[in-house]
């Protein structure tokens, strides 16, 4: 086997090494030891088995995995009683939601009975109730109310009258290609691991938007409780006009449908009370929707109140199930966008609730097999005539409060379901609309508590509050898709917002451990002389760089700009002196050159006027000069004194360099010493980038600006807290180089710290020595 001397003292190993690497010899033999050869194990791993396949067809149909370990003591009971209870409840809900979706009630039966089974098989959680919900139903209303209004199915004749068999087939056709897309998308979403997606949907988002949307579900029921027939609006503001024109109607209010709104409204408001009141006492909640309902039914079918005060009625209810059919892909271009929308939203508050139940009881919920589970019961049931699904609070809570145990409690409530449509689906044709719109009324009471979030976000976190506020209005005014897109987008400002203006802080020690906390925030946090811990609270990336290295510059208390413009200045002024000495230095040569030619010109005329005298003067001149020579009279040469002037100035200039250069040093030491006695002067910045996860080209490019600038105003830098993900891409960035070493990298700021102090007192000790010896 090869083998590889490891590498002392090295902090980076890379990655493909450390796959082969064999750690057990590396502690025995202090080498470096590879496994077999990668393709060999990739084939390895590779290999089909039983247990392999086993567990991957468990994880894409859950109920193969669960289902055999099923504890018949344990858990019949209690599901059984769950099951029959949430049963009871999909009966009225499916119903009146079906309303809300602008289709016949028996279309909501349907939808509480088909997509039930498929979850029962591929979902992961146990207690949620898969069914209609008020808010997808609404969703749903509004786009077959958009692509088929009542405007569409006139028939022609005097009173103008619409055609209701030929609109309700065609909205059911635009429901069921609504509903198979989404499902087709959840599926893909699933399947491509995409269940991460909800994240970019906050609670307060979701919480605003649901708000908002029980705003519109009890607007579109105003109608069933007044008697009235308000015009139909789509597009934005539409609520508004809605509103108007119900007001405006108000004067033609049918009364015996508004006595019996009203009496429904306080049987269900003071039966849901004493629910919650004795819900500890009672082995199951009072199921007062279909006690209110089956009360309602008979009697305005016995006392015949539908044909007297024309009471508007639910109609002819078709018993058994109808064939499968395949939904027309030609709407499938018109409603991309609202299928989108209810894929995220029916998975947000499926995965939000079925996390919570999972968390309180202990067990696992697959975000991305959720999303597959519910894409798949919207696909299955759109060709069975159903709607978008997705679970429901009011009837999860009953499940789980009633002592269901697994998702057979499903499949119980399913078969209830399947039981009145088979058979006694015909008896609620002439149970009044207006009970149904009070169902929806107070099975509303939850979401109308979330107002309550407003006080309580004002108290805490702002931001979130703008989020819940700018969603519960968009979703107001701008209807349900487009006010969801509008909050999203929104909401992703704000974490830009929040990124972009992150906290800068500078840290100190806290005397006796190794941390180091914000110096503002904690008194007993103290900053070490000399050393500047910068920390950000966000991710340095393109969006808020240029904010950190103004902030460090603020921080740190060092103007680079205003210091490189003085370090310049002062380049300049040295320039321009020693240009100035050396000028002066030319000059003085200059000025000696032209007394030595002068000095050989008088010499010349000395020897002209002693040649005119003739040679009876020859004698004496030699004579007299012999003896001026000998007397030192020779001395007086300009030339010679001038050059032994021009050598001691000379020689003085130089000695008068060293004296100011040392003089210069022994300043120099002295003000070290004071600026290391008061420890006013920053030396070393540490940048703690702990808080940061990825690096981008402009990060990059900050950084090594940050050491270049700092580095000209004779400060070090070094980095703190890098993550391995960061290093390896400031690796691959070419960050480090000779003048970035890696030593310049530590991994926790008290490291760093240790460091420069080990370095400062080395030099401080340099420096003492120097400062001696020249003294």
């Amino acid at each position: 086997m090869e083998e590889r001397d490891c590498p002392s003292g090295s902090y980076f190993v890379h990655r493909e090494i450390l796959d082969e690497l064999r750690l057990d010899e590396v502690a025995q033999k202090g080498t470096w030891s590879t496994q077999p050869p990668l393709g060999e194990r990739m084939k390895e791993s590779l290999r089909c088995s039983v247990p392999r396949l086993k567990n991957t067809v468990q994880s894409w149909v859950p109920v193969l995995e669960w289902l055999p370990k099923y504890s018949i003591r344990e858990n019949a009971v209690g599901d059984l009683i769950s099951g029959c209870s949430v049963g009871i409840m999909h009966l009225p809900q499916g119903m009146a939601y079906a309303l809300l979706a602008s289709l016949r009630p028996v279309f909501g039966l349907y939808t509480s009975f088909y997509p039930v089974l498929v979850y029962f098989i591929f979902g992961t959680s146990r207690h949620v109730s898969i069914g209609t919900f008020a808010v997808i139903s609404i969703m749903v209303g509004s786009v077959t109310e958009r692509l088929a209004p009542d405007s569409n199915f006139i028939v022609n004749g005097t009173n103008s009258s619409v055609d209701f068999d030929a609109r309700d087939a065609s909205r059911v056709q635009i429901a069921c290609s609504l509903t198979v897309l989404t499902g087709i998308l959840q599926i893909f979403l699933g399947v491509i691991r995409f269940g991460f997606v909800v994240t970019y949907l906050s609670e307060p988002l979701i919480r605003g938007y649901t708000t908002g949307s029980a705003c519109h579900v009890c607007v579109s029921q105003l109608k069933y409780l007044f008697g009235v027939t308000p015009a139909r609006f789509t597009g934005p503001l539409s609520i508004i006009y809605t509103m108007v024109d119900i007001c405006r109607l108000l004067p033609q209010t049918q009364v015996p449908e508004l006595v019996v709104s009203l009496v429904s409204l306080f049987v269900l408001i003071v039966a849901k009370e004493i629910n919650d009141c004795y819900k500890k006492k009672l082995p199951i909640p009072i199921p007062i929707e279909l006690i209110v309902i089956v009360a309602a039914t008979i009697i305005i079918h016995f006392c015949d109140l539908s044909t007297k005060y024309s009471i508007d009625v639910v109609g002819m209810i078709p018993s058994g199930l109808n064939a499968p059919q395949v939904p027309q892909a030609s709407w499938f271009l018109e409603v991309i966008g609202d299928a989108f929308a209810l894929a995220i939203v029916g998975y947000a508050i499926n995965i939000s609730l079925g996390k919570t139940f999972a968390l309180k009881y202990g067990y696992k919920v697959d975000s991305n097999q959720e999303l597959v589970a519910l894409g798949l019961s919207n696909t299955v049931g759109s060709f069975f005539q159903c709607y978008s699904v997705t679970c429901s609070l009011s009837r999860s809570l009953i499940q789980e409060s009633t002592g269901g145990k697994t998702q057979v409690a499903g499949v119980i409530s399913s078969v209830i379901v399947l039981i009145t449509v088979l058979k006694i689906g015909a008896l609620f044709e002439d149970l009044p609309k207006a009970v149904l719109s009070t169902i929806v009324f107070v099975n509303l009471k939850g979401m109308f508590k979330q107002f309550m979030d407003v006080p309580m976000l004002w108290r805490t976190n702002k931001v979130d509050l703008l989020v819940w506020l700018v969603t519960f209005l968009c979703t107001i005014l701008f209807n349900l898709d487009l006010g969801l897109a509008i909050s999203v987008g929104f909401s992703m400002l704000t974490v830009i917002f929040r990124t972009q203006r992150p906290r800068y802080s500078v840290l100190g020690l806290v005397s006796g451990t190794e941390l180091y906390l914000d110096t503002e925030s904690y008194r007993e946090a103290k900053e070490i002389p000399g050393i500047k811990i910068f920390h950000s609270s966000a991710t340095i990336y393109y969006t808020n760089a240029e904010m950190y290295l103004e902030a460090l510059q603020e921080k740190s208390e060092i103007d680079i700009g205003k210091l490189l413009t003085a370090k310049k200045k002062r380049k300049e002024e040295l320039k321009r002196k020693q240009e100035k000495e050396k000028k002066k230095e030319n000059a003085e040569k200059k000025a000696a050159r032209h007394l030595t030619n002068g000095a050989h010109y008088l010499k010349n005329e000395e020897k002209a006027s002693e040649g005119l005298n003739g040679q009876s003067q020859v004698n004496g001149a030699a004579i007299s000069l012999t003896e001026a020579s000998a007397n030192g009279l020779s001395k007086g040469n300009i030339n010679w004194a001038y050059q032994h002037d021009t050598t001691t100035v000379d020689s003085d200039s130089e000695a008068g360099f060293h004296v100011d250069d040392s003089v210069k040093q022994a300043s120099h030491c002295g003000d070290e010493e004071e600026g290391r006695s008061s420890g006013a002067r920053t030396h070393s910045i540490i940048l703690d980038i702990s808080t940061t996860g990825f690096v981008d080209t402009v990060t990059t490019n900050t950084l090594k600006n940050i050491f270049r600038d700092f580095g000209e105003v004779d400060v070090d830098v070094y980095l703190a807290g890098c993550q391995a993900c960061v290093v390896e891409q400031l690796e691959t960035a070419a960050f480090f180089s000779e003048l970035i070493p890696k030593t310049m990298l530590f991994v926790t700021v008290h490291d760093a710290v240790i460091h420069i102090l080990q370095k400062k007192q080395q030099r401080d000790l340099m420096r003492d020595i120097c400062c001696n010896t020249q003294m």
